[in-house]
């Protein structure tokens, strides 16, 4: 058993006689042996070998009996195999699915190679993190080789060993454990102890039970193992190698530090020898090698291996954005998640010890270059390219029909669960087709280095990348810290700077439970130190958590570019007070990106002559005149009328009653706005009342007319927290529950309200079957086309806001616009009052378009007029400009 050698002998006797004696090369026997030579190698880890024959093998059988034929199937099927091992998931699903559809055809779903390819799928899901996906298709095969072959079958073990470790996993230790146990038992039975596939299965017990704790159990089943493997397969086996670096693990846990390093080194020179330096297991024994050498303080051993992990990570990583959906690329970047927090533990960690960072500082600049809005990227640059070509515009045409009916699905009261996943299914073999045919679209990403950021700063320039990251060890519970990484211009390497735990932050911004002025005036106050009313931590102030310690390295520093993370994100940097006279922008030229990378990639890229606008303001929200005359009584003179009359928090839960009041301030805005730009001397069209609706608003980005240069919107914005953390219990179910307040997907719980948009929310219908429901979410903004818009003003309430994920930053209508192609964002943070609001944006047109200032300066000039005015920053701070 495993004579690989002689089974390599005996195969190429007989493929010998073929091309020698017989001169025969389409007979089919010739194939299967190349076939089954290319099955050796594969399992010899030869992969060039194996592939060369593979496809040698392949091209005889579509020449001898054509493309359908259940050889060409096997043909496919063996080499997506190869593919999937190489790390090539893009070509190993494709192979896949094209064997799994010649064997439906032709024998249906009951044949055992049919069933084979369904859980090989699965496994490929699951190093993809699709876990739905790869957990539906290991049941389904579960379940057919259970009928097919039976239960004492070694494939049917298979399928219970594959399920388990997608359960282990998730963290379901119970049902993975059962599982485990029971394809164990199998295996013993049909293949013996001996077995390389018993080896397996003692192997993941033991992966288990380490996780559980139970150290001792662990390592008897990791030893026998690992005999098993030595003996059968050998010393240089990849499988021998996994055995190695298992028992590392264990024994770096249990303190045996000697051990460790040596299984570590061991299963290392067997990886990168049998398998590369491109392929998974190598990358990950990296990671723990290097790992082990931080934990060491062995600094210097760590650096070079970091360095080539976190190289080969972002290799892996952008190979995911040539064949992967948006929503799989971001289930498969969680994979990838763990390394940025560790990179951050190793940054805190050296600095606490005051060691040199070394190569460290570099290496994460890096990776926040990379990950940050990782996926905003790659869906950038999807539409860009698919606008370029006539056969990938048509294809991104039904894309965006298709992802248009979702959002309509998505708005109706009831949800048609078989109809949405029938869209979703659509939708994603859509995007996928695109990206297939998309040449050159695996260079959305491109491994940028700190030093290219660097050279386009001048003298008196600072770049600033925040980040955030999961931060544990053995002294400390889990906690979310911030933390900057900060160039000069004449850096050799960039500069780590810790800021401060998540709480401490959330201390300030959670003060309040509406964002109003209260809230504004307590985030963005001077902090009295001498106050004897307020624990230490409450009297703690922006500036001192987030800039006080950066002074030392911005000292000569006159403009920042800053690109922020997590819950910065809900700030305006401009307004927070340095002391009671002073605010940091009147000390720096801030300017917030969305990655610092912008100054690498946008270089060069001028704004176009503005030549025209179009201009949202004083909508009719019930499209009734009777209704828009009471509501102009209704509003309080002396009060202050805000953009998002509705306060989320307190709301009734189904939000049916509630309803969106005429904004008088938006009217004149949007009035005057339009008398500025024509004094500019460009074309505006000016949508008001019962004008500006939904379905006028989407012909401006309809893929079939250049969007409008200027997208001024004055009206009610709306964002709902993510339900799964934020929502309170109610006496109404879900199903009852508006989408737009339930929905799991964050771009449609934010949006814009257009005209007529109260019956809707009222209701759930739109006025009209055929009508647009008014309700603008940031989803359906996504999927329109607006890449000649140089700039969108949101003047509405908390249009900056949305569910933060991790490096990709806002879920809301920011992403959405620069989805669809915008370059400059001007968006809110809090409830803006209106009267207020209405100046601001007059004031900001005119400096822009009347004096020729450029767009931030303009917005900093026109809130610093109203700061003279002596107004607090809820009436002029709560808009921040993203360029």
């Amino acid at each position: 058993m495993y004579n690989y050698e002689k089974a390599e002998f005996l195969y190429l006797e007989v493929i010998k006689i073929f091309e020698d004696r017989l001169k025969n090369f389409s007979h089919p026997f010739y194939s299967n042996c190349l076939n089954n030579l290319a099955n050796l190698y594969k399992d010899e880890y030869k992969f060039e070998k194996a592939e060369k024959l593979y496809l040698q093998s392949a091209e005889l059988v579509i020449n001898n009996f054509g493309a359908n034929h259940e050889d060409y199937a096997i043909r496919l099927s063996n080499m997506a195999s190869l593919y999937m091992n190489l790390g090539n998931y893009k070509k190993a699903e494709s192979l896949y699915l094209n064997s799994k559809d010649i064997y439906e055809a032709k024998y249906g779903k009951v044949h055992p190679d049919y069933i084979s390819i369904l859980h090989n799928l699965a496994i490929l899901y699951k190093k993809l993190a699709n876990f739905e996906k790869a957990e539906l298709l290991f049941i389904e095969s579960k379940t057919l080789r259970e009928q097919a072959l039976g239960k004492e079958h070694v494939d049917y073990s298979s399928s219970l060993n594959s399920l388990a470790n997608l359960y282990m996993k998730l963290g379901d230790f119970e049902k993975a454990e059962q599982l485990y146990l029971e394809s164990k038992t199998i295996r013993e039975i049909v293949l013996g102890k001996e077995h390389p596939e018993y080896a397996t299965s003692l192997d993941n017990l033991a992966i288990l039970y380490k996780k559980e704790g139970k150290f001792e159990k662990a390592e008897q089943l990791y030893l026998e193992s690992k005999t098993i493997r030595e003996n059968v397969l050998g010393k240089e086996h990849p499988e021998y190698a996994s055995s190695l670096n298992n028992l590392a693990i264990l024994y770096e846990e249990s303190s045996n530090y000697k051990e460790a390093e040596r299984f570590y080194l061991e299963s290392k020179v067997i990886r990168e020898k049998i398998l590369g330096k491109e392929h998974l297991d190598y990358i990950s024994i990296l990671k723990n090698l290097a790992c082990f050498y931080e934990v060491q303080k062995r600094f210097i051993e760590s650096n070079e291996l970091l360095m080539e992990f976190y190289t080969l990570e972002q290799v892996m990583l952008a190979k995911g954005t040539t064949f992967l959906s948006e929503r799989e690329l971001n289930n498969y970047i969680s994979i990838f998640k763990q390394n940025g927090d560790d990179l951050g533990k190793y940054l805190i960690s050296r600095y606490s010890n005051n060691t040199p960072f070394g190569i460290l500082a570099s290496i994460g600049y890096n990776h926040v270059l990379f990950h940050k809005g990782f996926i905003l990227a790659s869906s950038i640059k999807l539409n860009v390219n698919a606008s370029q070509y006539p056969l990938e515009y048509e294809i991104n045409c039904k894309l965006k029909s298709c992802r248009r009916q979702i959002a309509f699905e998505y708005s109706k009261p009831k949800i048609n669960g078989v109809r949405l996943a029938e869209l979703e299914e659509k939708s994603s073999a859509l995007e996928k087709e695109l990206i297939n045919n998309l040449a050159g679209y695996g260079e959305a990403i491109r491994q940028l280095k700190w030093q290219e950021v660097r050279n386009q700063l001048e003298l008196k320039d600072a770049a600033i990348e925040f980040i955030h990251f999961k931060f544990n060890d053995k002294n400390q519970t889990d906690s979310f810290m911030y933390a900057a990484l900060v160039i000069l211009p004449n850096d050799t390497t960039p500069h780590f700077v810790p800021l401060f735990e998540e709480k401490k932050l959330n201390q300030l911004l959670l003060n309040s439970q509406s964002r109003r002025m209260d809230y504004v005036a307590e985030v963005y106050r001077f902090a009295n130190d001498k106050s004897d009313t307020l624990s230490i931590d409450q009297n703690r102030s922006l500036y001192e958590l987030i800039w006080k310690p950066l002074e030392p390295y911005l000292k000569g520093v006159n403009k920042i570019y800053f690109s922020p993370s997590g819950l910065l994100h809900r700030i305006n940097q401009n307004a927070i007070a340095v002391n009671d006279r002073t605010m940091l922008s009147d000390q720096y030229e801030l300017v917030q990106l969305a990655s610092t990378r912008q100054l690498v990639t946008n270089e060069g890229i001028a704004m176009s002559k503005i030549l025209n606008a179009s201009i949202y303001g004083g909508i009719n929200f019930d499209m009734d005149s009777t209704a828009l005359m009471a509501t102009h009584h209704e509003i309080d003179t002396n009060g202050i009328a805000l953009r998002s009359e509705l306060s989320f928090s307190y709301t009734d839960s189904t939000l049916r009653g509630g309803s969106w009041n005429y904004l008088s301030g938006s009217e004149q805005e949007a009035t005057e706005i339009n008398k500025i730009i024509h004094k500019a001397g460009i074309k505006a069209n000016l949508f008001k009342g019962n004008d500006a609706t939904e379905e006028a608003f989407k012909k401006l980005g309809d893929y079939k007319t250049e969007s409008p240069q200027i997208l001024h919107i004055s009206t009610h914005g709306f964002f709902f927290p993510d339900p799964k953390v934020s929502r309170m219990p109610s006496a109404v179910t879900l199903q009852e529950e508006p989408v737009f307040k339930i929905s799991e997907h964050p771009m449609l719980r934010s949006g814009l309200i257009m005209a007529g948009a109260n019956h809707a929310w009222k209701t759930g219908k739109p006025i009209t079957q055929e009508a647009e429901d008014g309700i603008l979410t940031a989803y359906e903004i996504s999927q329109l086309n607006l890449r000649n818009t140089e700039l969108v003003v949101l003047s509405a309430c908390e249009t900056g806001l949305g569910d933060i994920q991790g490096n990709e930053g806002v879920y809301g209508l920011q992403r959405a616009f620069k989805i669809a192609g915008v370059k400059n964002l001007i968006m809110s943070l809090w409830q803006v009052p209106d009267q207020q609001t209405s100046e601001l944006m007059t004031t900001f047109y005119k400096y822009w378009l009347i004096k020729k200032k450029s767009i931030r300066e303009s917005l900093k000039l026109a809130q610093n007029d109203l700061r003279k005015k002596g107004l607090e920053p809820f009436y002029w701070a709560g808009f921040v400009l993203v360029e």
